[in-house]
């Protein structure tokens, strides 16, 4: 096997451009396959752990229309008590604005409890997060996004400034107490036009300013998320007793509903893999002509092999061995590309790298499959041939 290679090595080299074009087709194939592959599966990494940030990980309740029931303090404590539940937390939502100094931006103003960040996954940057006694005193105190700062102040550091939040209806001043990530920021940089700045308050300070306890809706966060069917029969359950009321609330499975994404996301991954494998069949169908014209030129040197007792086999081994060679050098400068470029995709985009190394063994697997299958036809035209007829070719 080692003098096949040796040989095929030897012959490749004398045909040196049309053997690097050759190659050239095989790794921009593999890369192709790397690249979109990688990335692909590096963005539905980080818009599942933007999802996550944003709550979308467990089970939301809310009032279900028509039932003229509101969801109350006390509702949130019997859902914090039903088994599988980690913890819930109450939550009122606002499309408003922020003001400071003469400028106005648009923010989604959250109206959360102490402890927020263990539901809905705020990391805090600078200052604090919002405290039992902020929730328990209605404080106009908020936290706000690196967006916010950036936009109203132009640093991010602003612990300590003054807002203005149109809250209820009402613009009111609001004492800044912490500043947010934004997470990856890749739902917020590729949709920012619909997913606004965060700003969040108590959410007694909102209730304060409605004159009402209702809770628009609780976000629930599962110790097991093969729970969820189970726990959310057993919320709406519970609060129906509660309320002396049926289908009082309702529950919308969040889990299902980025899982259901995350497939989307995978689907369109892999097709853009399929499309980007057609080049290595393309790849192959060169290796193929390459090998053909290898076959013609070399007629006459074949003829003499077997003319001094060369078999078919080992004519048919030469070539193969030097398609399977081609496929190889492509397969391991593709994936040396295709890694190189997802890593500059990945770090340009700002989220973290993820290679499979199942992938790249798949790749280097079909490239040299592709190459044998194609350099077959090849190989077996060159032992057929008889050394008489061989010989007489110019």
């Amino acid at each position: 096997m080692l003098e096949f290679w040796k040989l095929a090595l030897r012959s490749l080299k004398r045909k040196g451009l049309r053997t690097f074009l050759t190659v050239s087709g095989i790794a921009i194939g593999v890369a192709s396959v790397v690249i979109i592959g990688t990335i692909g599966r590096a963005g539905t990494q980080a818009v599942n752990a933007e999802l996550d940030s944003l709550g979308i990980s467990g089970i939301s309740v809310s009032s279900n229309a028509g039932s003229n029931v509101d969801l109350l303090k006390e509702d949130l404590e019997t859902i914090r008590k039903l088994p599988n539940v980690d913890n819930a937390m109450p939550l009122t939502t606002e499309n408003s604005l922020a003001a400071c100094k003469g400028q106005t931006i648009s923010a989604l103003i959250w109206g959360i409890d102490a402890g927020a960040k263990q539901v809905i996954a705020i990391e805090v940057k600078y200052g604090r997060t919002i405290s039992a006694a902020d929730v328990n005193s209605n404080a106009n105190v908020c936290m706000v996004d690196e967006n916010v700062a950036k936009n109203l102040f132009k640093r991010d550091n602003v612990v300590g400034k003054t807002i203005s939040l149109l809250v209820g209806g009402v613009f009111d001043e609001y004492k800044i107490i912490g500043i947010t990530k934004q997470g990856s920021g890749i739902l917020q940089s590729l949709m920012g036009d619909y997913i606004p700045s965060f700003v969040y308050i108590p959410y007694t300070t909102k209730q304060n300013i409605d004159g009402s306890g209702r809770i628009s809706q609780i976000a629930v966060k599962l110790d097991n998320s093969n729970q969820v069917d189970a726990v959310s029969k057993n919320i709406v359950d519970a609060i129906d007793r509660n309320k002396g009321v049926v289908n009082s609330v309702k529950t919308d499975n969040l889990v299902k509903q980025r899982d259901r994404l995350g497939n989307l996301l995978n689907i369109v991954s892999i097709i853009l893999s399929a499309i980007g494998a057609i080049s290595l069949l393309v790849a192959g169908l060169g290796i193929m002509t390459v090998m053909l014209v290898s076959v013609n030129e070399r007629t006459r040197e074949i003829g003499i092999k077997k003319a001094i007792g060369a078999r078919s086999g080992i004519i048919l081994m030469e070539f193969l061995m030097e398609a399977l060679t081609i496929s190889v050098f492509g397969s391991i400068i593709g994936i040396c590309i295709g890694t190189g470029v997802a890593l500059l995709a990945t770090l340009l985009f700002g989220i973290p790298l993820s290679i499979s190394v199942f992938q790249l063994i798949y790749s280097v697997l079909v490239a040299v499959c592709t190459g044998i299958v194609f350099g077959v036809y090849p190989a077996i035209k060159a032992s057929r041939l008889k050394p008489v007829e061989a010989l007489r070719r110019e």
